[in-house]
């Protein structure tokens, strides 16, 4: 995936996306696995669900809203986290990231108010990895009270760039400058489409 610099840094790479392979019909996957899984879900309504996430705020641990204080004492567990990001698309494929086995709930993990996601690229080289990511970010910190902070991480051994993608998805400055590219975020939101309308529909 390419890299543009930062406007006020410009020896830190930030995250692009990659408009020319999508453009030309590139498929990393061509046969990917896919598992179908139970629709049933438990997903609680979430106090900040309609609420679109502050840049400024997505790595922070302090709650500045009178709505997360309501819910600083609610536990989340991982099957909530789970149901929260099994229906995003992939950005590859018309099917969901649980569907390809990219996610699953025994790759969460939450201690106090840190959450971990190891996610499971389908190839090694696949190069929509850093989107897939994205999108899991995107999601949670969109659901989840401010209090949480998120970790997003590819499972070890499944990625020939694991440690860069790592470091990119977690650098708030990288992030936060990437969804600011309208391309892709525009692609975020169509892949996050489809975990709103099974929210959705779940109320």
């Amino acid at each position: 995936m390419p890299y543009m610099s930062s406007p006020t840094n410009p020896t830190l790479p930030l995250l692009t996306l990659s408009t020319t392979s999508m453009d030309s019909g590139t498929t990393w996957n061509a046969n990917p696995i896919v598992q179908e899984f139970s629709s049933k879900k438990k997903i609680r309504q979430s106090l900040v669900e309609k609420q679109k996430a502050v840049v400024e705020s997505w790595f922070s641990l302090e709650t500045n809203s009178d709505k997360d204080d309501e819910s600083k004492d609610e536990p989340i567990d991982e099957e909530e986290i789970f149901d929260l990001i099994r229906s995003i698309n992939d950005p590859e494929h018309p099917h969901t990231l649980e569907n390809l086995m990219v996610v699953s709930q025994k790759q969460i993990r939450i201690k106090g108010d840190l959450v971990e996601v190891e996610f499971t690229p389908t190839v090694p080289h696949c190069g929509m990895a850093t989107i897939i990511g994205l999108c899991i970010r995107v999601r949670l910190l969109r659901s989840l009270p401010n209090r949480f902070k998120v970790d997003i991480m590819i499972k070890k051994g499944t990625h020939q760039s694991e440690n860069a993608v790592n470091k990119q998805l977690n650098d708030k400055e990288r992030v936060a400058a990437a969804l600011e590219n309208p391309n892709l975020l525009d692609v975020i939101e169509q892949c996050l489409a489809s975990a709103d309308e099974h929210h959705d529909c779940d109320h």
